[in-house]
């Protein structure tokens, strides 16, 4: 559990979605489009040089796991920490709910902008491509959605929960996660997801459905100069 949970976005970038990242083997990133993370093989000694061929000046990109000094040409612009959650509630209840669809690439522009005005975390225009996403509409306007961003052996990790700020307080985005927590058991998947730290009402909703810490993981943004 820990070897692949101590790294996970690692594990994930150069395992399930390695055909969607670039790299090498000490570090890899997402290509352009799913979503501007990056992972290290070795967090304790990161190889910010074997990144440089692999993004612009700039360019930003999450990265947990690594709390150390950053090299000369590159810089830290924000530091936090967050959970990892892992599952260990039961079988969710089965739940149709005809609202909730199944979300492809003709949402994706919907999508992205939900995630622009509510900011769950890093999302990219291809973002929804990584796994199954699910979202509530008004009319054509989405107004909740969640969804599957890494893999990494059995984890799977649900991501993206938003819910625009007129529709919040009828608990859609727990419905959906729900719903994607159901379907991944079903396929022998373990659910797992991060909250920052700071977000005591997120974690405390989380740890009600049945989403236990596993640990404290500092996450910063970096980009090179």
């Amino acid at each position: 559990m820990s070897e692949l949970l101590d790294n996970v976005f690692w594990h994930a970038l150069s395992g399930a979605h390695a055909r969607l990242a670039v790299g090498t083997s000490d570090v890899r990133r997402y290509a352009d489009g799913y979503t501007p993370l990056i992972a290290f093989a070795d967090t304790a000694v990161p190889n910010f040089a074997a990144l440089v061929p692999y993004c612009r000046p700039d360019e930003r990109f999450y990265c947990a796991d690594w709390s150390g000094a950053a090299p000369a040409d590159w810089r830290i612009e924000l530091e936090a920490t967050m959970q990892r959650m892992v599952w260990s509630g039961a079988m969710p209840d089965d739940d149709a709910w005809p609202e909730a669809v199944p979300l492809d690439a003709s949402h994706a522009a919907a999508a992205f902008e939900l995630a622009a005005l509510t900011r769950p975390g890093p999302f990219g225009p291809r973002t929804i491509e990584l796994g199954e996403y699910f979202g509530v509409f008004d009319g054509e306007r989405l107004v909740a959605m969640a969804g599957e961003r890494i893999q990494a052996g059995r984890y799977r990790e649900i991501s993206g929960v938003c819910t625009h700020p007129e529709q919040q307080g009828r608990g859609l985005a727990r419905r959906l996660m729900l719903k994607l927590i159901r379907r991944e058991l079903a396929r022998g998947e373990l659910p797992i997801l991060h909250v920052m730290s700071g977000n005591a009402g997120a974690r405390g909703l989380y740890e009600r459905m049945g989403f236990r810490s596993y640990r404290e993981t500092p996450v910063r943004v970096i980009a090179r100069n």
